[in-house]
């Protein structure tokens, strides 16, 4: 069996007519009937995407984790008791999650298929030897078809036929310039540099083909990545692995505390098992967050919608916490850190130095010289310049169409030349119908030039030339200046020459212009036959530079900035030149000048150690291809980095799924790149990408709140029991287990969903990402819930139990075992502890930060919540069936007094403690920045 390479080789080597015998087809293309036979041997020619999980399996999927497996089972485990109505509403809590956990994971993949490109719907095509517009999925090995600037390139082919032909084919390789396509074969350098094959996929940016399908379908390079990339499996996210290890954790406290209680329960109380069992699964019921999982998933499910908004798709709810924890981000520079949109910026000619304004595909500015506007007409040089690169162009720039970009028919370099032809102020169409084209010497990437021939008068030829500095300047003897052509001198190589270095090492490219006018002869067209590229590229008149650059996005310094004191680092990793990349990284703050740039050819020949030692410092890679991100993510996930990967093209897909968060270009990446991705990016921006990561800090911070809000009311639920366990009986329990499933299933889950909303607190991004040892429930949490905050709310809650027994005569008489005084009393250490929890809310919207700062009205989901505890405990208290139910009585208005005042201290107490905390902070960081000084000294 031939490797794929070596069957690439071949296609591409072989003479036409072998080619066509080897795929038993002809110049003219294949019959109707030969091709319907062939669709049925090799199938669509379509990529088939990784195969769905069906979605029965999807769905239940979300009624399996730890957490649900332990509801399930503590609803099993109360129906069992006797308490049907307390199973069930626990039972409710998790198909109520499930359902919501599935439709939103739904709804993501639904927008993550619209944004899914396919391959062109319709190609020309030959069958039965005539052209014919074939639907691209029905093309088959063998075809012949036609392709044109602007095509996607449907399969791997052989061109036959070639003319000026550029194929953009970034999104297999990463390279961004074009790589020019002819008949003729040349090896070229890289992974899909033959000359004369395209491949599925790309882009023809210019000129016009005929071509030979030889793969379609998933046996393309574009396909066969897929595959590849399809083949990886995906791990659990750090998200549910830590809440995993939260459910273990608390299901362990909980049902050692059931056991304990149970066996005191029998031995110490001696209460009959029966009752003593539903006494224990009071423990356990008050210890198991019920609320946490549909707290949880709603708060995921809040910041992927936030996201959206941010242009940033999650494709998965688990997704958002691990961008929080991003240590690196792997990113191209064209496109994501960059515009990718060519833009001329300076203008070199002997006689002077312009700059243009302006950036992108649009005519948005002006030329300028000593910063003054310089309109055409004003200067010979540069209106020659103007005049040769609106001539040589064989590209088009479609203006924008609403909120889309410019579309360009053709290059990026050639489309940055017709903006610059705009902004001179020259009217293209009248020069360009005033001197017609009469021939071109098409772009090649030999001679790296391009020619075209123009009538210039009737009797002069214009000769008109475009090409790279090194392969242009040698050709030409004179050169113009003010308007005079006289010889070239060494010192005007000299000065050529150093203007070229000097934008080269700003990391801008420079495309040189030269012109000759030949007298016409009498037989025209024999003298245009004769214009070749020995006879026509010859003692030309060097005119001037044009130094183009693709502009960093104007929002990419500030995102790069916030990375930095993120304590983020990013590496760029792109098929651009070293000197490029570098230039680019240094200019908007990515690196240092001090940054050691590696090429795909040293990564390769690098070992594991080399690289680790290599990723440790400051480090740019250049020149890589898309499948080099690979080993590069994979060694930092082996230095125990969260890596966040970008990519756009098929090669990207295996480092996008590989990476811890995959990120996707919506707007350019390509369907396979897509699908891997755990991210899409619908701006194509950077700047999003920090902003999701941000908005991953702010979700993980607010599962740490509302954990420590949930948890916290624990204490003074198992407190109640704890009293009645110790008094042996005496102190009757304060608090029924449908009452603790109110405070865990009512009153607390809408101030938990509130605090699953609320914003970033300021300074998220200000600190390093968490440690990957780090745990949800720390020693803070732990403290705060439970040392502080469930310890004031305990003692409250069986004060106001107290409090109720004591105005009907207790210590005088014996505490109420029945009866309204009892009803009273439960009812009160519920609502004591409700009450607290209004204060646990609004103190839980901040670690450290002043509520009063962030505002206190900020968050209307909180307060909607606080508002609905408090109906929720009105419902409770007058409704009669639900007296029943939770064993209720009726508060009256002196109660509610008592209730309202409540949170009022705890809430101010709370923030005393921030306010010395802050000072605390302040004074540390005070202390390690004078002590980071003195070093530096």
């Amino acid at each position: 069996m031939k490797s794929e390479k070596e069957t690439r080789r071949k296609f591409a080597t072989e003479s036409v007519a072998d080619l066509l015998d080897d795929l038993h087809t002809t110049s003219t293309g294949l019959s109707q009937k030969e091709a319907a036979a062939r669709l049925a041997k090799y199938g669509e020619n379509t990529i088939t995407r990784e195969k769905q999980k069906s979605q029965l399996l999807v769905f239940l999927k979300n009624f399996t984790s730890v957490m649900a497996i332990l509801l399930w089972v503590s609803g099993f485990v109360a129906i069992l008791s006797g308490t049907l109505e307390l199973g069930i509403a626990i039972w409710l809590v998790n198909v109520i999650n499930g359902i919501f956990s599935y439709w939103q994971e739904h709804e993501a993949q639904k927008a993550t298929d619209s944004l899914m490109k396919m391959l062109p719907t319709y190609t020309q095509v030959y069958r039965d030897g005539k052209l014919q517009q074939v639907n691209a999925t029905q093309i088959v090995p063998g075809d012949v078809f036609n392709l044109q600037a602007g095509n996607a390139v449907p399969v791997d082919a052989r061109l036959i036929k070639a003319t000026s032909v550029q194929v953009d084919q970034s999104a297999l390789t990463g390279e961004s310039v074009p790589e020019s396509k002819k008949v003729d074969y040349n090896a070229g350098q890289g992974e899909f540099a033959e000359s004369n094959l395209v491949y599925a996929g790309t882009t023809v940016g210019a000129g016009t083909a005929t071509a030979i399908a030889f793969a379609t379908g998933m046996k393309t390079e574009f396909g066969r990545i897929a595959a590849l990339t399809q083949q990886q499996k995906r791990s659990l996210s750090p998200l549910q692995l830590e809440l995993n290890r939260l459910t273990k954790q608390i299901s362990l406290i909980a049902i050692s505390l059931g056991v304990l209680f149970f066996v005191a329960a029998i031995f110490f109380v001696h209460y009959p098992v029966a009752q003593s069992f539903i006494f224990a699964l009071g423990m356990i019921v008050a210890f198991i967050p019920e609320g946490l999982l549909p707290t949880v998933t709603l708060s995921l499910a809040q910041g992927v919608q936030r996201m959206a908004k941010k242009h940033a798709l999650l494709k998965d709810l688990n997704s958002v916490e691990t961008l929080g924890e991003t240590t690196v981000i792997c990113s191209d520079k064209t496109g994501t850190l960059t515009q990718n949109q060519m833009t001329v910026d300076h203008i070199w000619t002997r006689s002077h130095t312009y700059t243009v304004s302006g950036q992108g595909y649009v005519n948005n500015g002006h030329i300028e010289l000593d910063g003054k506007k310089v309109q055409y007409g004003s200067d010979p040089d540069l209106d020659l310049l103007v005049r040769l690169v609106a001539f040589n162009n064989d590209t088009e720039v479609e203006p924008a169409k609403g909120q889309a970009r410019p579309k360009i028919l053709g290059t990026p370099t050639e489309a940055s030349l017709v903006i610059l032809a705009q902004k001179s102020g020259i009217d293209v169409n009248a020069y360009t119908k005033k001197y017609p084209r009469l021939k071109e010497l098409p772009f090649d990437s030999d001679r790296k030039r391009m020619t075209t021939i123009h009538q210039h008068d009737d009797h002069t030829l214009s000769i008109c030339t475009k090409g790279s500095l090194s392969d242009l300047l040698p050709h030409c003897d004179t050169i113009q200046e003010n308007g005079k052509v006289r010889p070239l001198t060494a010192a005007d190589k000299e000065a050529i020459d150093a203007a070229n270095r000097k934008y080269a090492s700003l990391g801008l490219r420079s495309i040189a212009t030269a012109y000759r006018e030949i007298p016409q002869e009498a037989d025209k067209q024999s003298q245009l036959d004769n214009l070749t590229i020995e006879t026509a590229e010859t003692k030309l008149t060097f005119v001037g530079l044009a130094i183009m650059s693709d502009p960093p996005r104007p929002e990419i310094y500030d995102a790069i900035e916030k990375c930095h004191r993120a304590s983020i680092k990013i590496i760029m990793v792109t098929g651009d030149s070293s000197l490029t990349a570098k230039s680019i990284a240094v200019k908007i703050g990515l690196t240092s000048d001090k940054a050691r740039v590696v090429t795909g050819s040293e990564l390769d020949a690098m070992s594991q150690d080399e690289l680790k030692q290599a990723l440790a410092g400051e480090i740019i890679f250049a020149r890589v291809a898309p499948e080099q991100k690979y080993k590069i993510v994979s060694t930092l996930q082996a230095m125990g980095e969260i890596v966040a990967s970008t990519g756009d093209g098929v090669n990207d897909a295996p480092a996008l799924k590989k990476a811890d968060i995959g990120v996707a270009m919506g707007v350019t990446g390509t369907d396979v790149a897509k699908d891997a991705a755990d991210m899409i990016l619908t701006d194509d921006n950077f700047a999003s990408i920090v902003a999701a990561i941000e908005e991953g800090r702010t979700v993980y911070s607010n599962i740490q709140k509302f954990l420590v809000y949930i948890l916290n009311s624990n204490l003074p639920e198992a407190v109640p029991s704890a009293l009645f366990l110790f008094s042996r009986g005496a102190i009757p329990l304060p608090l029924t287990v449908m009452q603790i499933l109110t405070v865990d299933l009512g009153t607390d889950m809408m101030p938990a969903l509130g605090l699953g909303s609320e914003k970033a607190e300021p300074g998220i991004m200000d600190k390093p990402p968490r440690a990957r040892d780090a745990h949800l429930m720390n020693r803070t949490v732990l403290w705060k819930a439970f040392a502080w905050y469930g310890l004031i709310a305990s003692i409250i809650s069986s004060g106001a139990y107290f409090f109720v027994n004591h105005l009907n005569g207790w210590p005088l008489r014996g505490l109420a075992t029945s009866g309204s005084t009892y009803v009273m009393a439960t009812t009160m250490t519920l609502a004591a502890i409700i009450f607290c929890q209004i204060a646990a809310a609004m103190n839980c919207r901040t670690e450290n930060a002043s509520v009063f700062k962030v505002g206190l009205f900020t968050n209307h989901l909180v307060w909607f919540g606080i508002g609905f505890e408090i109906f929720l405990l009105a419902l409770l208290s007058y409704t009669p069936f639900l007296q029943n139910l939770f064993h209720t009585g009726p508060l009256a208005l002196t109660d509610w007094l008592f209730l309202a005042i409540i949170p009022i201290p705890l809430f101010l107490i709370e923030e005393g403690r921030k306010w010395l905390n802050r000072r605390r902070l302040s004074r540390e960081k005070v202390t390690a920045t004078a002590r980071a000084s003195s070093v530096t000294r």
